[in-house]
């Protein structure tokens, strides 16, 4: 639950902030935030739950 949470809101934030270049970089780094947050959520829940 955790992964999916953050990498939906990297997701989001990587969007916006691309978004502010273009469409594609809007692609592209929202792509890289759901990664991120993939794998923040995994360490996140390995370590602390």
């Amino acid at each position: 639950m955790l992964i999916f949470v953050l990498a939906t809101l990297l997701g989001i934030v990587g969007w916006w902030l691309g978004s502010y270049i273009g469409l594609m970089s809007a692609w592209v780094v929202s792509g890289l935030g759901s990664i991120l947050g993939v794998y923040l959520g995994w360490r996140i829940g390995r370590d602390y739950f």
